[in-house]
């Protein structure tokens, strides 16, 4: 079995999970894979995968769990991957979890950790329900940690700033808990394994970083 830094990073929606992925894969010069990136790559270039998972997103359901794998499997498989990699939001269930598992020993390979961004479900409404978004550049705000300059407008641009519907709080708590409900079984699953690392998101990135880089060294 090669030594690789496979880790999971797995957190609800507003803890920072993707933030942190993307530093500590650069950091550690492994590829942050993240399945919705591979999917908008996919769906661009029309890869015969890619085009799978459109027909389904065609029809209004949901893409098959051996589609969603057959895409993270290719990737695991390119040579930047050779020594790990950072999966943010992958598996998002049990059998995503042993299919993956099984990919892994092919490749004479196994998870390092797998890190759980925990944060109470309040702080999160917080920091979801508080973006502002702009119409015209994209560009994120927040009214609390990062108001703009000027009210309802964007520094950059001058565009108007508005909440998106799936950041407003009543549908923030039902994301939250439609989270929790999936992701139950696959952090029991992953913590009969010894594999889970708890990390307290509620802190400042650099202090969440740190405590990232601690937890997965000791592995």
């Amino acid at each position: 079995m090669t030594q690789t830094l496979d880790v999971v990073f797995l957190g609800p929606p507003g803890a920072g999970k993707g933030t942190q992925a993307s530093g500590f894969a650069e950091c550690h010069g492994v590829p942050h894979v993240s399945t919705g990136d591979l999917f908008r790559e996919h769906l661009k270039n029309e890869t015969p995968v890619g085009l799978m998972a459109k027909e389904f997103m065609d029809r209004g359901g949901l893409v098959p769990d051996d589609v969603v794998c057959q895409m993270v499997r290719e990737r695991l498989e390119e040579s930047d991957a050779d020594r790990g990699a950072v999966l943010d939001g992958f598996p998002r269930t049990v059998p995503q979890a042993e299919v993956l598992a099984g990919d892994l020993e092919r490749m004479e390979r196994a998870l390092r950790a797998v890190v759980h961004f925990s944060i109470q479900d309040q702080l999160l409404v917080e920091r979801l329900a508080g973006r502002l978004t702009c119409r015209g550049c994209g560009a994120v705000f927040h009214r609390k940690s990062n108001p703009p300059r000027v009210e309802g407008i964007c520094d950059p641009c001058g565009g108007d700033l508005y909440t998106r519907d799936d950041d407003g709080e009543e549908t923030v708590r039902s994301r939250l808990q439609t989270y929790r409900d999936a992701t139950a079984p696959l952090l029991g699953w992953y913590e009969k394994q010894g594999l889970i690392c708890e990390i307290d998101a509620d802190r400042s990135i650099d202090a969440v970083r740190t405590a990232l880089e601690k937890a997965v060294e000791g592995r």
